[in-house]
């Protein structure tokens, strides 16, 4: 007998070791896992990782992080080179009080002092303090309480220190003050307080610091705290802040060259003056953000525009100079720079001798007079010769006839039957078009067994007879038709374009520049029949087909050459008006123009207005913008903002608060993205001593004379008598030439109903219509027209002659 085979059992003691889980798997573990294979939810046909997407190995992880810790340091080296060394550029620091006993003198004396630093600081201009300690030189920019000059001191300085009261709280002049400072593009920005040893119980004072610092964060929330001038250490440790910390800069400064003017003399003086009342002026400072050449004009403040004759090198030197030396102008010919024959002009426009020979001759394709039609789209309907192709005749025939019966019967025959009805020649029309249809039941009954009634479903009578109204009946009618209407419009607005022609004005004569569109947003928009309305410039303005192409090319151009940036030099100006001799002192700077910013062509800035304006902003109304460098008066053509297939954009009359539009105007191009502020004249108060008011903020578009902005107006009329689709139209014209001139645009109702005129009926402008859809009697009867308008010319502003 075989022996027996034993079970063999698992040893219920052994047990498996706990495996190691780590929370987060390492990257090792996950290439092992992988095993080259790609995740095929996120692979994509033609793809490929980059490098630094790729899993890095540990040599490579530590090589990325030197390249990028050395690719910093040569940014920081870069843009703190310009202060290093003993030759360095000042620190500029604009100090700027926000409220009405505080004084930026002060300040400026309360930060020198915290290093025992005993310098003359003037009420109103600028100093400069060495710091020892940090081995820096700080400009200070000592600014009264103006909107003009603190927005000038910002514009070029690198630091902004605010200074508040621990007293008074910032009022409305203060406010503007700084929301028009942060509107315009700021660098880095400080906070002191003044008087707050003066605060008792002395319990109170971290309680105002803290009250300050909530209000200033509000508007710049970057602010990390606010320092006391009162305490020697804070006011220290913002010197050291001042000497050390990196400039954020602005963009669109540092995309140019630019300087402050620390100096301004006149060589010839009076004598020295051209017979245009013109002569040299020579301005002094340290070149900063891009290299200065000699080539490119230059914005001196709010004078304008003018071209450099010579750049010369102006060090300081070690000693002291009297005050003969100062206003000397530099004997020795350290010139650095010369103009060249590729030196920017004056010119704004193009000149007339490049416009072509039959510009001015702007002949439409058919005269005025010839036309038969309003202009809808690209074409002129019904203005072909009537002999060449005869015109449909509508002819009296039974009701049901067919089209073969309908050629027997004779043009001569009389329609006082009761059984006739309208008939259309053209085989292939849609019945869906007639006034009535022999399935709709018997003729001269609605719906609802109701006879006809004004203003309700009705249908035409059978003779097809219409009686005009009486002169004094029909204006008696149209008198209170409008006033019904104005209350209507005055609710809810439902019209906004509507206007009223007069009963005796033609409104072909009066809407002679006015076409149809079928499309506001996709209809051919031509060109050609605006061309007798255009400006006179309008043909000799800067037009720029690439603008992203061409703006990149001469922002990249200003990058290289020039006088390198930290040079102190003594630019020579040509063509300055003497009448600038007089202008009272101010922080000016002058900003270097890129290549054809001084052109003239059609622009394009966005605005936002403030939703605290108290009214809205009508279109062509006075502002003065600030774009940049330049200060300039404008009357704007505001238009609905985005991007259409015809470029064209529909005129809004008034820009309401809270509400954003695109302002066009002729006035100078400026390259690239550049923060704007809207302003309006005001009469100075004690509350608000400033004569600008800020209203709207913006941002400059890409310049086009292409951009077409059409204004639209809406006629409207009522319909006077309504069966189903077929209406009987008054009120909208008021002879029946207009209703024939303007018969091929496309009626709509403004619930949303949609039709086209048939014919005139009599001759005082009732017309009859049909539509898509019966329409309530309710309801009101429209067309669209729209003309092009034009921008107007800019002109500059002159600072403290406009005032």
């Amino acid at each position: 007998m075989a022996p027996m085979e034993s079970h063999h059992h698992r040893s219920t003691t052994k047990k498996d070791k706990k495996g190691f889980k780590s929370r987060h798997a390492t990257k090792g573990a996950l290439k092992e896992q992988s095993k080259g294979k790609v995740n095929s939810l996120s692979f994509e046909f033609g793809s490929r990782k980059t490098p630094h997407q790729q899993i890095m190995n540990k040599f490579d992880r530590r090589n990325r992080a030197k390249q990028m810790r050395i690719n910093k340091d040569h940014e920081h080296a870069k843009s703190t080179n310009v202060f290093a060394g003993k030759d360095g550029a000042p620190r500029i620091a604009a100090v700027v009080p926000l409220c009405s006993d505080t004084s930026a003198a002060a300040a400026v004396h309360s930060l020198n002092s915290s290093l025992d630093i005993d310098d003359d600081v003037p009420e109103v201009g600028w100093t400069r303090t060495n710091v020892d300690r940090f081995k820096q030189k700080v400009q200070y920019l000592v600014v009264k309480r103006d909107l003009l000059a603190a927005l000038d001191a910002c514009r070029i300085a690198d630091f902004v220190i605010f200074v508040l009261s621990a007293h008074e709280e910032v009022d409305a002049e203060g406010e503007l003050i700084l929301k028009s400072v942060e509107c315009q593009g700021i660098s880095n920005t400080f906070t002191v307080v003044q008087g707050l040893d003066k605060v008792e119980p002395a319990k109170q004072r971290p309680s105002v610091i803290s009250s300050l610092k909530s209000y200033i964060t509000h508007w710049l929330p970057s602010t990390d705290r606010v320092y006391s001038l009162d305490n020697r250490q804070e006011g220290a440790n913002l010197v050291r802040s001042l000497c050390t910390t990196t400039t954020k800069g602005v963009r669109w400064r540092d995309q140019r060259s630019y300087m402050f003017i620390e100096d301004i003399t006149w060589p010839g003086g009076k004598s020295a003056i051209s017979e245009d009342g013109t002569g040299e002026v020579v301005v002094t400072g340290v070149v900063r953000g891009l290299g200065l050449k000699a080539d490119r004009l230059v914005q001196v403040g709010d004078w304008g525009e003018f071209q450099i004759e010579k750049i010369v090198a102006a060090p300081l030197e070690s000693r002291k100079k009297t005050k003969d030396e100062e206003m000397a102008v530099d004997s020795t010919d350290d010139t650095l720079e010369r103009p060249t024959e590729y030196q920017d002009d004056l010119a704004e426009l193009a000149p007339e001798e490049t416009l072509m020979d039959d510009v001015t001759n702007y002949a439409t394709s058919v005269a005025p007079s010839e036309r038969k039609g309003v202009l809808l789209d690209d074409h002129h309907y019904f203005s072909d010769e009537e002999e060449e192709t005869a015109p449909k005749q509508k002819r009296r025939l039974p009701r049901g006839t067919s089209n073969y019966q309908a050629a027997w019967y004779l043009d001569d025959m009389s329609d006082s039957g009761s059984d006739l009805e309208d008939f259309d020649m053209d085989d292939g029309q849609d019945n869906q078009n007639q006034p009535a249809h022999p399935a709709d039941g018997v003729e001269g009954m609605d719906l609802d067994g109701k006879a006809m009634t004004e203003g309700a479903p009705s249908e035409y009578p059978q003779s097809e007879m219409f009686m005009d109204p009486s002169p004094e009946d029909e204006a008696a009618q149209i008198e209170e038709y409008r006033k019904s209407r104005k209350t209507e419009a005055d609710e809810d607005l439902e019209f906004p374009d509507e206007i009223e022609l007069h009963p005796n004005v033609n409104a072909r004569e009066r809407l002679i520049r006015y076409r149809g569109l079928k499309s506001l947003k996709t209809s051919v928009w031509d060109t050609e029949e605006d061309r007798p309305y255009e400006p006179e410039e309008w043909q000799r303005l800067l037009e720029i087909s690439d603008y992203k192409r061409t703006a990149t090319k001469f922002m990249r151009e200003a990058w290289a050459g020039g006088v390198k940036a930290g040079t102190r030099v003594s630019v020579h100006i040509r063509g300055v008006p003497l009448q600038f001799q007089e202008s009272g002192p101010r922080s000016m700077a002058m900003f270097s123009l890129l290549r054809h910013e001084h052109k003239r062509t059609a622009c394009n800035y966005s605005i936002l207005l403030s939703s605290e304006h108290e009214s809205p902003i009508k279109s062509k109304t006075e502002l003065i913008v600030q774009c940049g460098a330049r200060r300039i008066v404008i009357n704007p053509l505001f238009s609905n903002a985005g991007n259409t297939p015809n470029n064209v954009h529909k005129f809004a009359r008034y820009l309401h608060p809270g509400q954003s539009a695109i302002a066009t105007f002729i006035g100078p191009l400026t390259w690239g993205n550049v923060p704007l502020l809207y302003f309006t004249r005001t009469t100075p108060t004690p509350d608000h001593p400033s004569p600008l008011r800020l209203i709207a903020t913006g941002t400059s578009l890409p310049p086009s004379t292409n951009r077409i902005v059409a204004k639209r107006i809406i006629l409207t009329g009522h319909p006077y008598k309504i069966n189903k689709r077929v209406v009987t139209v008054r009120y909208m014209f008021f002879n029946d030439t207009d209703v024939k001139w303007f018969k091929s645009l496309p009626l709509w109702t403004k619930r949303g109903r949609s039709g086209f005129i048939k014919e005139s009926l009599g001759t005082h402008g009732y017309f009859k219509a049909t539509f898509d859809g019966k329409i309530s009697p309710m309801d009101a009867v429209a067309v669209s027209l729209y003309k092009r308008v034009w921008p107007r010319s800019a002109r500059a502003w002159r600072g403290e002659m406009e005032q």
